[in-house]
């Protein structure tokens, strides 16, 4: 599944917002590249998207033979033992607290770490007695996000096709997000990038302890329009804050 991009198609709106299931990629992969300190770059620039979905092609960042690389892979976690495609759909974020036992993740953990950049994501708010309200989390100071990330080569059993797949680990909330939600993306610290990307680091327990210091940027939020509830819409609108009382 692929947003359409630059606006909004006609037919039934599609609603899927999963714990921590939407985030924006607004700039070409140079700017994170950078950001990042890549020493290659494996793929050309995707178009801005300001409400990426589950499935979308994303942006991440894996070190393969002593390179950090930034490439595309899609999001929603394929295993290498997966029979068909659909499972990605249930993979698109893996629990911190369990990835050393999780059969889906225990492998990637092991050896296929990754950091997914993001400029920002949405959390849903639940307000009684009248549904979800979505609020935009972002670095202030403008920098991208570093989201732990999994990855895992698969092959189609039926095409052949090689499909490049990550999930962004997910663990609790820090202060700006406690309010809406009871799960974050973890975001690293540029500190811990290289031990989180080498494959041949196997302090599991070490990296998993990593995860859950909560040493991330201090992020701002604010609430915005419901129009980010649907997927089609790809539009800047959506990061803007939402006036008192519309």
């Amino acid at each position: 599944m692929h947003s359409p991009r630059g606006g909004v198609e006609p037919g039934p709106a599609r609603t899927i917002v999963p714990v921590c299931g939407r985030f924006t990629l607004q700039h070409d992969a140079r700017v994170y590249a950078d950001w990042f300190e890549v020493d290659v770059v494996k793929v050309a620039d995707l178009p801005p998207n300001y409400n990426v979905a589950p499935t979308d092609e994303v942006y991440a960042v894996a070190e393969h033979e002593g390179e950090r690389r930034l490439g595309t892979f899609r999001w929603g976690l394929l295993p290498w033992w997966a029979k068909d495609r659909k499972v990605a759909a249930r993979h698109i974020n893996a629990r911190a607290e369990t990835l050393a036992g999780k059969p889906a993740f225990k492998d990637s953990f092991a050896r296929k770490r990754c950091l997914i950049p993001a400029d920002g994501f949405y959390e849903w708010e639940r307000i009684p007695d009248q549904g979800k309200l979505p609020h935009y989390i972002f670095d202030p100071a403008g920098h991208p996000l570093a989201f732990a990330g999994l990855w895992s080569s698969w092959h189609d059993p039926g095409s052949g096709e090689r499909l490049t797949t990550c999930a962004i680990v997910t663990g609790p909330p820090d202060e700006t997000v406690r309010p809406l939600h009871d799960r974050m993306p973890v975001m690293l610290r540029r500190a811990d990038w290289a031990a989180w990307l080498d494959p041949d680091n196997g302090d599991l327990a070490g990296l998993q302890r990593m995860l859950l210091r909560h040493e991330g940027p201090r992020l701002a939020e604010h609430p915005v329009s419901t129009i980010v509830n649907d997927v089609r819409n790809n539009l800047a609108e959506n990061l803007v804050p939402l006036r008192p009382g519309t």
